[in-house]
């Protein structure tokens, strides 16, 4: 009965419900949004970086090679030379090394030059077809696959640079040979190719050198010679992009940092460091939008508490008829702060169902220019628990001076006025 009563009242001025639902249903998007925001970016940025100590790469800004080469959301501060970045490669302290080569894309996905280090290092897997053996040959995350239906067999132009409206490559095509499985990594949205393919794309004087090395075909003198040149020195004046380490030693990690720049035209950046930053920077966003989001849920709550307290005047007679129908005072007590509970719990269950609408919406932005997704669908149990204790709480302390004004009602003083 008193539920009855409650949830009638809880709609009694629908307006001020109204005002008070939309405060709280805002709060808690926000909130609910940032919660799953900053975790799924922290995860994604953590495991992208797995296993890499230390990214070769050109002199800059140390952040924006990080995001260029290990997580593919900027452009790289310049290339490096390949011969030079080898010797780094070939170093005893290396345990594994994973050159980047970048240039195209294909409807604003990626292509990246590398070798069979890169899904080894990241524990990669073939779905579909094979891993790339040849020049122009390519693997594309589980993703694009999805995304815009490329199959195994399919052949397509890149496009120079990192926009989808650049200057298309029509003199090679690139063939999709395999199709990754599904990892929650970078690598979902990306294309994977050899970095000759990269080099020979852009370089039409050795445009046909890759179908030389593979046919393995009788040439003239000549050409045999020409061909045991480049073996002995293949990548002079080649470049790259960058290169990701792992070390073996933790001297190494402290001191190449500082060594590389001194003696190269390199930079060694630290993605452990950069990302740490990154995370200091986002957290300070997060965290100036969470204490505003709770500043609204603070001013629903005032907003809960006028609406209650004025109404108290109107309905000191409704609670003088309840007591002599046989209420007692707690139950009176009980029905203001199940009105304000009802309040708290709409505007809960709204900013939930809000909040993920937004991440969803957030996610295909995301998509879009970063080639980076979210999951709305994902809760965290602990966090959003939290959320609606503190969403409860709120409304009880919004309700509970006029609960304590019904329980404290003098009946026979508001009957005789009456």
């Amino acid at each position: 009965m008193i539920s009855k009563i409650a949830w009638k009242n809880t709609w009694f001025k629908p307006l001020n419900t109204f005002l008070s639902i939309v405060l709280l249903t805002a709060s808690v998007s926000i909130i609910s949004i940032l919660i799953l925001l900053q975790k799924q970016f922290e995860e994604k940025f953590s495991s992208s970086m797995d296993n890499i100590d230390l990214v070769l790469g050109a002199k800059g800004s140390p952040l924006q090679l990080i995001l260029s080469s290990v997580y593919q959301i900027d452009a790289p501060p310049g290339n490096i030379s390949y011969t030079e970045a080898e010797t780094w490669m070939k170093n005893p302290m290396v345990e594994s090394a994973v050159p980047l080569a970048y240039g195209d894309n294909y409807l604003g996905y990626k292509i990246v030059g590398t070798n069979d280090n890169y899904t080894k290092h990241f524990g990669l897997k073939i779905q579909q077809g094979k891993l790339f053996s040849k020049d122009f040959e390519v693997v594309v995350g589980s993703n694009i696959a999805a995304n815009i239906g490329l199959k195994i067999g399919d052949t397509f132009f890149g496009t120079h640079g990192d926009a989808e409206e650049g200057e298309v490559h029509d003199h090679h095509a690139y063939k999709v040979v395999g199709i990754l499985a599904p990892s929650g990594k970078v690598a979902d949205q990306l294309i994977l190719s050899n970095i000759s393919s990269v080099w020979n794309m852009h370089d039409h004087e050795h445009e046909d050198h890759s179908e030389e090395v593979h046919n393995h075909s009788d040439h003239q003198h000549a050409e045999g010679e020409e061909h045991h040149h480049e073996e002995i020195n293949p990548h002079e004046g080649k470049e790259i992009t960058a290169v990701l380490l792992k070390l073996r030693n933790n001297m190494a990690k402290m001191t190449w940092p500082r060594i590389i720049p001194q003696n190269t035209e390199m930079q060694a950046a630290s993605p452990a460091l950069e990302v740490n930053r990154l995370f200091a920077m986002f957290g300070v966003g997060i965290s100036a939008l969470t204490y505003l989001a709770y500043g609204i849920m603070l001013i629903s709550g005032i907003s809960i508490f006028v609406a209650l307290y004025n109404t108290l005047k109107e309905r000191k007679y409704e609670f003088a008829l309840l007591r002599i129908t046989g209420a007692t005072k707690l139950q009176l007590l009980w029905l203001v702060l199940l009105e304000s509970i009802f309040l708290c719990t709409i505007g809960f269950i709204l900013g939930i169902v809000f909040g993920r609408v937004g991440l969803h919406f957030l996610s295909v932005s995301s998509q879009e220019e970063f080639k980076m997704a979210f999951n709305p669908f994902e809760f965290l149990w602990k966090e959003e628990g939290m959320l609606f204790v503190a969403t409860l709480t709120v409304g009880f302390l919004a309700a509970i001076i006029p609960a304590i004004k019904a329980y404290s009602l003098n009946i026979s003083k508001t009957l005789a006025n009456a």
